[in-house]
């Protein structure tokens, strides 16, 4: 391991998780291969999707919407999800399987009820910072490796904002699970091809 590389260990939370409100199929599978993972880099940050109970990015904001439909928003298009990660509940909390007890910091998105996040760097308007790219950069760390929830959503988004911000980005392709809502597993691969994003496997 070296000094400037850290593990983005994205949304790991039980709705993302088996029986949640929001399951990525076979999400499960990946929590062993990220704790293993984890105990090979000195440097791990967690994600937490973490919204209020109104927010625009749920279907029961928009009366007559389902969820998976999308709309338009002041930011541009939003997919309509179910209720899910909702503060303080049990949903938002990362699934009990995981062990990452030296985590560095944990980075909470998506509580701004206006506006969705997908990025671990950037809010969904593409403009408005976590923060996050400030911390890795006055901690010197300037190679990140992602893992997590989903592959196709919050990992493809938080990595190609990280090569934007000219850090070093590999995904780690096994210790990911997508949702695939109208092939965006695929899009996801040819996204993050066009961006030079490395993809391996753990």
């Amino acid at each position: 391991m070296r000094e400037n590389e850290v593990l983005l260990v994205v949304d790991i939370q039980n709705d993302f998780c088996a029986g949640g409100a929001l399951e990525v199929p076979r999400a499960d599978e990946i929590i062993p291969i990220v704790n293993r993972l984890a105990r090979q880099f000195a440097h791990v940050i967690l994600t937490q999707d973490w919204h209020p109970r109104d927010h625009q990015s749920f279907a029961s904001a928009h009366p007559g919407r389902r969820p998976y439909e999308t709309i338009e928003l002041d930011y541009g298009q939003q997919i309509l999800w179910p209720d899910h990660c909702v503060q303080a509940t049990r949903g938002a909390e990362f699934h009990q399987g995981l062990d990452i007890p030296h985590c560095e910091l944990i980075l909470r998105k998506g509580f701004r009820r206006d506006i969705d996040s997908y990025s671990a760097f950037y809010e969904n308007d593409r403009r408005t910072p976590t923060g996050l790219c400030g911390y890795l950069r006055e901690r010197g760390l300037s190679h990140v490796f992602l893992a997590g929830l989903a592959f196709d959503f919050c990992v493809r988004y938080s990595a190609e904002d990280a090569e934007r911000e000219a850090f070093r980005v590999t995904v780690i392709e096994d210790a990911c699970r997508g949702i695939d809502v109208n092939g965006s597993v695929d899009e996801a691969h040819m996204s993050l091809a066009r961006f030079g994003v490395e993809i391996v496997r753990g």
